[in-house]
């Protein structure tokens, strides 16, 4: 479900004319350039959140 999820994301990037593009949700209109970037900031949030998890259980970090 997830890669179906990135795959049908990446057709609707590909398929924009510009990042400048707006969309609404919830009364709330939000433009392509602003959704792209605040995905990136919530993967790098997860990722951190993951990795928190990971070195709790093996006890290794990152350098």
């Amino acid at each position: 479900m997830w890669h179906r999820a990135c795959a049908r994301s990446r057709e609707i990037v590909d398929a924009a004319e510009s990042l400048d593009i707006t969309g609404s949700y919830r009364d709330q209109v939000f433009s392509l350039r602003y959704i792209l970037g605040h995905m990136i900031e919530e993967y790098a949030r997860h990722n951190g959140h993951a990795d928190l998890l990971r070195e709790r259980i093996d006890g290794s970090t990152g350098e």
